[in-house]
């Protein structure tokens, strides 16, 4: 029998080389090219080809000699099952921290301390899957112990977004999609995000605080990764769809349940353990990316765009 699958390439820019490569090695490969769609001819450009091959061909190892191909040219690459789930998505969950935005906040609180560099060392090797999540933030949360709350303000006020998070938010909720965050983070950022980007679920770790100084402590039960996944399911049996119907989106070891669970999971920008037990990985820099994997073209980006208010 054979599949009908989705083929997504973008990247800064796909030289003939690279396409070159590339359909040569579905010809070599014995695979149906069905057509080829230009989703965006600017940065990042991308290209969406539909293939039929024997359903005998394994996905996954298929994507991982595509990859070898596109990595050395910057490119990104995504093998979908051509279905109508593919982009009948409708909720969207996403880590906050190296994710929404370009930080971690615990490392920018650290830094406050003055401990930022050994603390940073610790969450690097945590989201790397190489230290377990609950020890890690319980050790680091205890380094910050004597810190004032007007430190928390003077951090979220610097907080940069990622390229294209506010964008790709806004264009998903113009066509319905329910959103949320799910943080391994702290409450106070958390819900400041979600007012900003008018996000509908925002769910992360609350610091203790006593008398306006943190206590090096933290409330209630810990989100993990285990934490992180359920709550997924929870918000999609809430609103009633299937784990078919959601994105995750993640950048450490603790994004990788969710991220796994989800009908469309992405590692973005993500720690190199993350990114090799993921299905699907972004590599560019703009979250805008996410859309060209649903099939958006870069004229209906724009058009999403120029609704926005203000």
């Amino acid at each position: 029998m054979q599949i009908n699958f989705v083929l997504t390439c973008f990247g800064p820019s796909l030289s003939p080389e690279i396409r070159d490569q590339i359909t040569a090695f579905l010809e070599n490969h014995k695979i149906i090219t069905l057509n080829t769609k230009t989703l965006s001819e600017t940065q990042p450009a991308c290209i969406e080809i539909r293939l039929r091959m024997e359903d005998s061909v394994d996905p996954e190892t298929l994507t991982k000699k595509l990859l070898e191909l596109s990595t050395p040219f910057g490119v990104d690459i995504a093998l979908q099952t051509d279905n109508a789930i593919r982009r009948d998505k409708k909720l969207i969950v996403m880590d906050m921290d190296s994710t929404l935005i370009q930080v971690e906040v615990i490392d920018e609180l650290a830094k406050e301390a003055g401990i930022g560099e050994a603390v940073a060392s610790i969450t690097h090797q945590t989201m790397n899957g190489e230290l377990d999540f609950n020890q890690s933030l319980r050790k680091r949360v205890g380094l910050l112990k004597g810190l004032p709350v007007s430190v928390l303000k003077r951090v979220y006020d610097r907080l940069p977004f990622t390229l294209g998070a506010e964008n790709l938010i806004s264009i998903l909720k113009q066509c319905g999609y329910k959103t949320g965050v799910l943080s391994g983070g702290f409450d106070y950022f958390t819900s400041r995000v979600q007012s900003v980007l008018q996000l509908d679920y925002a769910h992360s770790n609350r610091l203790e605080i006593e008398d306006g100084i943190l206590t090096g402590g933290i409330t209630g039960e810990i989100v993990n990764g285990d934490k992180k996944a359920a709550l997924m399911e929870e918000i999609a049996h809430r609103e009633g769809f299937s784990l078919d119907q959601v994105i995750a989106i993640g950048d450490g070891a603790n994004d990788l349940p969710m991220i796994r669970k989800a009908g469309l999971g992405i590692a973005f920008n993500a720690k190199p353990a993350v990114r090799a037990a993921a299905r699907y990985s972004i590599t560019q820099k703009s979250l805008i990316t996410v859309l060209y994997l649903l099939g958006f073209s870069k004229e209906e980006i724009n058009a999403f765009s120029e609704k926005q208010p203000g």
